[in-house]
């Protein structure tokens, strides 16, 4: 229960030591990658099982106004812009109190420039009076935050502990700025019906509005603040009072992500021995059709032309096995084998049914966090498989060869796919995934190699009682020989 939360008191901060939620704020002009960094945030925190919800108010500003008309909206002198924009801002974080509050968010992005202390002052003084304690703000949030720090958390019985975190994006190269204009910016409903020079030429005059009142995050006007600023996407990072558990985490995957162009090959090992025979799990070897893909797996790579590619595979005989084939160097990693099905391993669903009924009806009722005995969930295989995650965002090109819930763990992370989702993402043998990081997302291209495999997919069942019959429990269970 959240209600549970205790904060621990420092001389001058107040650090959760459980799960206090947290409000992510984030600080920039325009087109310095504040979205990207939130879209990206959002994804990882819910992949590792952080309940995060983003909350752009640029889009709630497009949904109040319908119709977008220049750049003069954004004028620091324009009353009836600044009214339109505050109330956004307002409608946003009435949106975060309701998702911390009462949806049960753990995290929430607040997505917006915010780059003055008057403004970072109003959304931590938003909070407390909103029921939230929030850690002291220090002087570096203003007049505002000040005012209404520790003295406003003491004048209620909020038993909400709010950690704010700031994440300020500085980008001083024309070239970095010029491309997310071009590749995000136009590409949005304010631009829908101009043309790409007088879009571009709006926009920079967006941009010169805000800078005339831009504060930026300081090292000590703001020291009493938590936050982290990263300049030019990544060269430079500076991290002021990193506070509990989440905020580590935050600042760890920021500093690790890019935005050098790059595609990510997934694929899993040529079909196996114990594949044809629908068993799960093992360390059989490949079969002669699974020989077959390797080779065809080294003239799509030879073919792809691709600069500095790196290959990763499991420990496991079939992926090593599949590595070889391709005459390229290689990498095993342990926390790519598949997940561990425990006293299952090694049998046919039809066995699992009839020795273990009850276990095979339990994991259908909740595949994602059914663990087997003595075995993984795919709860633990993502947890497990972080460290993947993170060394794929800060390497360029890559060909992951690995298995088939190692798959769909990682296909889950890069096409932010839910819980729900993820056990039954389709991940075929004999078939190549390219992923290619776009700008809020990334661009799925699937490639089969035409060699014939055994299917090896259950579809999700439509019967998950425990007294169901064996029929039942069956009817998802693709043919084997």
């Amino acid at each position: 229960m959240r209600g549970s939360c205790r904060p621990r008191h420092t001389a001058d901060s107040t650090v959760c030591m459980t799960n206090c939620p947290t409000l992510i704020v984030t600080v920039g002009l325009p087109a310095r990658g504040k979205t990207y960094i939130s879209k990206k945030l959002t994804r990882y925190l819910n992949w590792i099982g952080v309940p995060t919800k983003e909350f752009n108010v640029g889009q709630y500003r497009r949904e109040f106004l319908k119709i977008y008309k220049s750049f003069e909206f954004f004028r620091p002198d324009n009353e009836e812009g600044l009214k339109i924009r505050r109330q956004c801002a307002l409608a946003a974080l009435n949106d975060v109190r309701q998702y911390l509050s009462m949806e049960g968010g753990q995290v929430a992005v607040f997505d917006a420039t915010n780059t003055t202390r008057e403004r970072r002052g109003t959304i931590v003084k938003f909070a407390e009076q909103n029921g939230f304690k929030v850690g002291r703000p220090g002087r570096g949030l203003g007049e505002v935050g000040a005012r209404h720090g520790a003295g406003a958390a003491r004048s209620n019985n909020a038993s909400l502990s709010l950690q704010v975190f700031f994440v300020e994006s500085v980008c001083e190269d024309p070239d970095v700025i010029a491309q997310n204009i071009v590749q995000v910016k136009l590409g949005s409903p304010d631009y829908i019906d101009c043309n790409t020079e007088e879009a571009v030429e709006d926009f920079m005059k967006r941009i010169k509005c805000y800078e005339t009142s831009y504060q930026p995050l300081d090292e000590v006007l703001d020291r009493d603040v938590s936050y982290i600023k990263v300049m030019d996407v990544g060269r430079r990072y500076l991290v002021n009072r990193v506070l509990d558990h989440i905020q580590s985490r935050i600042v760890y995957y920021l500093m690790n992500i890019h935005i050098t162009p790059r595609s990510i090959y997934l694929c899993r090992h040529g079909e196996s021995d114990l594949n044809t025979t629908g068993h799960i799990g093992g360390d059989s070897a490949l079969s002669a059709r699974g020989k077959e893909f390797a080779k065809c797996l080294k003239k799509f790579i030879q073919d792809q032309n691709i600069k500095d590619l790196k290959v990763w595979t499991s420990q496991m005989r079939r992926t090593i096995q599949t590595a070889e084939i391709l005459a390229v160097p290689y990498e095993q990693w342990k926390t790519l084998n598949e997940i561990d099905a425990g006293v299952c391993e090694e049998m046919m669903y039809e066995e699992i049914q009839e020795h273990f009924p009850m276990e095979f009806a339990l994991r259908d009722q909740d595949k994602y966090r059914y663990r087997y005995p003595k075995g993984e969930s795919y709860e633990d295989l993502v947890q497990r498989l972080e460290p993947v995650i993170m060394e794929l965002e800060r390497q360029e090109n890559v060909l992951v060869i690995c298995h088939q819930a190692v798959m769909r763990c990682l296909l889950a992370y890069f096409l932010d796919k839910s819980a729900d989702e993820l056990p039954y993402l389709k991940c075929p043998l004999h078939t190549v995934l390219k992923l290619t990081p776009v700008a809020y997302g990334c661009k799925v291209e699937s490639v089969g190699l035409n060699v014939e495999a055994v299917n090896t997919h259950r579809e999700r069942p439509e019967n998950v009682n425990l007294q169901r019959t064996a029929e039942d429990a069956l009817q998802t269970v693709p043919a084997h020989s």
